[in-house]
């Protein structure tokens, strides 16, 4: 990248790392220069939650909005009946309307924390796109949208090739996707002055579509960005534990596990995620991710607790932190660990030891268990686990236990009052 921007949002996605392609660098950047741009990012509302995937995009809206521009975060309430088959090896599962509605509930929240939302120029709006799709006639869609599409250019996109390449069945409802979204950003710009589509780079073709048709229809000038598909340096897609999706809602995934997943990054990328989910001044950033030996460790508590500030508040970082240190430099008991409460009735005559740690969510299966045990992976009360026959009973939660899977992963087990 030689080009050289003149406005702080490029600069910030340029030298941070946000950026990985755009379709007219300079024509976006005097824009961005000129005055404000409201600019959308669109998410289907597949789960009641957003996860660490969707972080990067969510951070890049709000520099957007610190560098004096207008969010526009989309909902997809009328997307996700059809599902996005970017690069998927297979259809998604169809949700009903009531889904759909209490999933967007659900993502609400964590755009709250990140963006300002309101009346004034920069601030964010939220819109769903069912507004304009629920009651679009087909014939007329069909008419007036679906001439400006080539189906052999829609074949050439690579998230289309790629399943078709693997003889992957590709459903007509599945390949509609690509125009729905297109009309999206023609809409966004007739009705909000909309001129900037972001996404993951794997959205490239559908905010080409968008940029194509916004201009042949109402002769729109608009742009489009897209941030890397993130992969950490051992090569795994970003946001994926052992444990599941990292979501972000609080109440599927517990301010501590949050914290602590990002306290476990690879000393090879602490240094760029610091750039990317913390508002840490670059050279700070820099300065931490260069860090070697033992020192590294407190690059990776800063930029737990940054992240974590933003997402859960400093008193939710401080308290991971705390428990976090508690844990492993003393051998104790934190407060904050994720906490399995079971009744007398729960218990009944006793409960295995393999059960409780697939309750408590340190393995998915008996099987994955049982293999920990036998590995010599399990630990209860921080002494070697190697029964996988022990059975756990009310007399033995006189007091919590606390179960560890290897040396990261904790959780405790309670007696419910």
């Amino acid at each position: 990248m030689t080009y050289h921007p003149k406005s702080d949002f490029m600069n910030v996605m340029i030298s941070r790392g946000f950026l990985a392609d755009c379709t007219d660098y300079q024509g976006l950047d005097e824009a961005l220069n000129a005055g404000i741009v409201p600019t959308y990012i669109g998410y289907d509302a597949t789960a009641r939650s957003l996860h660490v995937g969707h972080l990067l995009n969510i951070m890049m809206l709000r520099w957007l909005q610190k560098t004096g521009h207008k969010p526009i975060t989309l909902m997809g309430g009328g997307t996700t009946k059809v599902g996005d088959p970017s690069f998927r090896a297979d259809e998604r599962p169809l949700l009903t309307p009531d889904q759909i509605d209490s999933n967007i509930a659900g993502m609400q929240q964590v755009f709250d924390k990140y963006l300002a939302y309101g009346d004034g120029p920069t601030d964010a709006i939220m819109l769903n796109n069912a507004e304009w799709l629920d009651d679009l006639n087909y014939l007329d869609f069909l008419r007036d949208i679906g001439r400006h599409f080539s189906v052999n250019r829609m074949l050439s996109f690579e998230s289309v090739k790629s399943r078709l390449d693997r003889e992957q069945s590709l459903s007509f409802l599945e390949f509609n996707y690509m125009i729905l979204q297109a009309y999206d950003f023609m809409e966004l710009n007739r009705r909000y002055g909309c001129r900037l589509q972001m996404g993951g780079s794997d959205q490239w073709g559908n905010i080409v579509n968008g940029i194509d048709l916004t201009r042949r229809v109402i002769d729109g000038e608009v742009f489009g960005l897209t941030s890397p598909l993130l992969t950490t340096s051992d090569g795994k897609k970003m946001g994926k534990s052992q444990g599941g999706a990292m979501w972000l809602n609080a109440d599927m995934l517990s301010p501590y596990e949050f914290w602590q997943f990002w306290r476990n990054t690879t000393d090879a990328d602490t240094g760029r995620f610091l750039k990317l989910y913390t508002e840490l001044p670059l050279e700070e950033c820099e300065r931490l991710g260069t860090l070697a030996g033992s020192e590294i460790n407190e690059a990776k508590i800063i930029l737990a607790g940054e992240v974590t500030t933003l997402l859960h508040g400093a008193d939710a970082a401080r308290a991971a932190e705390a428990t976090a240190r508690e844990v492993f430099e003393k051998g104790g008991v934190g407060d904050d660990l994720p906490t399995v409460e079971m009744s007398a009735d729960d218990l009944g005559d006793g409960i295995s030891i393999v059960q409780l740690i697939v309750k408590s969510g340190l393995a998915k299966s008996g099987k994955e268990a049982k293999r920990l045990i036998a590995e010599n992976g399990a630990r209860l009360d921080d002494a070697p686990l190697t029964d996988s026959g022990l059975m756990i009973n009310a007399a033995d939660l006189t007091s919590p236990i606390k179960l560890s899977a290897g040396k990261k992963r904790h959780a405790l087990v309670r007696l419910a009052d």
